[in-house]
């Protein structure tokens, strides 16, 4: 099959990100959107559109785009698209979204400690 990747592989200039990596981390990957997207490429591996905006519960196909897109130009995530009719785009982690996968699995376990915490109503 025919396609076209587009990733941004160019490092951004430390001026640009903010002096505390905390705060460069969370403007990466701090809303709720985006640790659904990270979470859902890392589950599947890769996705179509149609199956991210699905699997990301309450998301609009306007967000999803503009998270996706912010992704892809951080260096994130991978945009692969096919040479067919209809387009067939699919998205995936780079090497340095996959770098996230501890980050995110700690995330999950720190949820599933704190949900057992919640009381039953």
């Amino acid at each position: 099959m025919n396609y076209t990747e587009y990733r941004n592989d160019e490092a951004p200039a430390l001026s640009d990100l903010p002096q505390c990596p905390l705060e460069t981390s969370a403007s990466l990957i701090g809303s709720k959107w985006r640790l659904m997207i990270l979470r859902d490429l890392m589950m599947n591996g890769h996705m179509r559109f149609g199956d991210l905006r699905r699997s990301v519960n309450g998301i609009s196909q306007k967000v999803l785009t503009a998270n996706l897109r912010d992704l892809e130009d951080h260096g994130i995530v991978l945009r692969r698209v096919y040479a067919e009719v209809p387009p067939h785009v699919e998205y995936s982690l780079t090497e340095l979204g996959q770098t996230l996968k501890p980050v995110i699995e700690a995330l999950w376990q720190w949820g599933e400690g704190y949900r057992a915490l919640a009381r039953e109503e």
